[in-house]
Formats: structure tokens, sequence, C-alpha cells
């Protein structure tokens, strides 16, 4: 099965290296060509011929918007897909957009997977990954060995944007862990405690969470963990969740902590940093507070 890749930036590009260690050959596709080698992939030079020279095409896109513009446009990925053909999306997408482009590349006889992916960057290095598929499980178990080369579990969650939707309900409880475990550690620091000991309790009381376990740790010294997803992107994503519980009839009422956070961090110029880094925003509201300095300054 040939392998082909379009868009390798901070996600897919790992994504693509672990592919290649395993002695895969992949055709790959960037706007920015040098992301490509980078990567360990053969540059194709459009999506057209990355798509044409592929038996599994795996996309990782910012948005549905650049989704629907690589899928859709003028000598995409549809003009080019070919009955037996699978087109794995590994983006965060809005649902809708995903049956859509489902329904039209199945129209070509082509499949497409969506498969939301979560574990961040380090796991996506080590090739060790989550993944919540939408789609035919047939299909599923056709690109599942490519799929494990860089996941260490896959969940078959229904139909089409069925994937896309647990990725929207996972990210949403990311951003609540993440943004309000931000507030509560620049509040432990301006009552000068000890961080090192409040993580502790923490993560030994019911207060444990991911961003307790596995972000703070680092940023409590310092290091934020560079290389996933930005404040924007989260951003993105928490509207995307708001977007569908409004269309399921659900009240979001946890909804406005992390819009005001995530957005807090993109007006500050946070924008394109790891969103780890929102806990510098809420820091800066509340005084120039830094976790990994002694005076708490900036």
């Amino acid at each position: 099965m040939r392998i082909g890749f379009a868009g390798l930036g901070n996600m897919g590009g790992r994504i693509c290296t672990v592919i290649v260690r395993s002695g895969r050959e992949v055709l790959g596709y960037d706007v920015r060509t040098e992301n490509v080698t980078a990567a360990g992939a053969r540059p194709a030079a459009s999506v057209g011929e990355v798509t044409a020279g592929s038996d599994l095409l795996l996309m990782s896109l910012p948005d549905s918007r650049v989704v629907e513009a690589v899928v859709l446009g003028d000598g995409g990925v549809l003009a080019h897909a070919r009955p037996g053909q699978i087109v794995v999306d590994l983006s965060t997408a809005a649902p809708d957009s995903t049956t859509r482009i489902h329904r039209l590349l199945a129209e070509r006889g082509a499949a497409y997977l969506d498969a939301g992916v979560s574990g961040g960057a380090a796991a996506a290095e080590r090739g060790a990954l989550t993944l919540m598929v939408g789609g035919e499980a047939d299909q599923l178990e056709r690109a599942r060995p490519v799929l494990e080369l860089f996941s260490a579990q896959i969940f078959h969650c229904g139909a089409s944007g069925a994937g896309h939707t647990v990725k929207l309900l996972n990210n949403f409880l990311n951003a609540i862990a993440l943004s309000a475990t931000a507030e509560v550690m620049v509040a432990a620091k301006k009552a000068g405690l000890d961080l090192e000991t409040v993580l502790g309790v923490l993560n030994a009381s019911s207060g444990v969470n991911f961003a307790t376990l596995n972000r703070f740790p680092k940023i409590i010294h310092g290091d934020y963990l560079k290389g996933g997803l930005t404040n924007t992107l989260m951003l993105k994503d928490v509207n995307l969740y708001v977007e569908l519980v409004a269309r399921l009839g659900v009240a979001s009422l946890h909804a406005s902590g992390p819009v005001a956070a995530f957005g807090l961090a993109r007006a500050l110029g946070y924008a394109d940093e790891i969103s780890n880094t929102v806990v510098d925003a809420i820091g800066d509201l509340s005084g120039g507070v830094r976790l990994h300095e002694k005076d708490g300054g900036v």
C-alpha cells in the first residue's frame, strides 16, 4: 500500500517521521517543502500528485476550512480520488463537513475515515497516539497496518463523523483541564506555595487531570513542551465543540472558561505559541506571574 501524506506541520511531520522510521516510503505534500524533507518524505509537487501517487492518503490539517480546500479545491483530493483508495483525515474538523466529504468521496468509490488523534507531540514522536475513527469498519481494517505504525490505541467510534465528534468532546475536556489548572497554579504561585508540593497533592487527590500529571510538572521548570496545539487551534477546537453541542441541543454551561482563557492568550500575543502558555497569559493578567521564576515575576 503506497502511503501519501498531506500536511506535514507540528503533528503531521512527527507522524510522517515515525512512518518513515518504520521503513515505509511516504510521498508528502506541504505548502512548505522543507517540512516534507524534514519529515523524511519524498516531495510531491501538488495535492493532486500526492493523491494520485498513494493508495492510502493521510491528512493532518489545521481546520475544516483547510481540509475542504485541500479535498474539494481545483486539482485537489476529490478530483484525483479513485475506487479503492482510502483517505484518512487526522485533523480536528467539524463533523458535518466530514460527513459531506465522506459522501463525495464515496461517489468516486474512495473511502474517507475521520481519525482524530490524541496524545500530543510527545506521543506522536513515540508512535503512541490514540486514534478515534469514524467511517466504515472494513476500511479501518484495511488502513490499520499503517495507522498502527504511529498509534498505540485505535478506537472505531462509529459512522462517518463519529471520530471527529469524539475528538471535539475530548479536546473540550482537555481545554477545561489545561485552562483551569493554569489558573490554579498561578494562584498557588501568588500564595507563596511550593509548586512541586501543590502538584503532588493534586495528583494524589480529586483534582488530578492530564494537565497536572503531564504538563505542569514540566511547565513549573520552564519547559512548555513546545510543538503541540497552539492557543489559536485550541480556541478553534472549543468553538467547534460549542457549535456541535448547539446542534445537538445540549446546554453548554462550561465553555465560557476555556473560551475566555485561550481568547486571552491570543489577545496577549500567544496566538501561535503552544496552548500551555495560557498559564503565562493568566499570569500576565495577575501581576506578571511566571511559575518557573523564584520571584514569580516576568
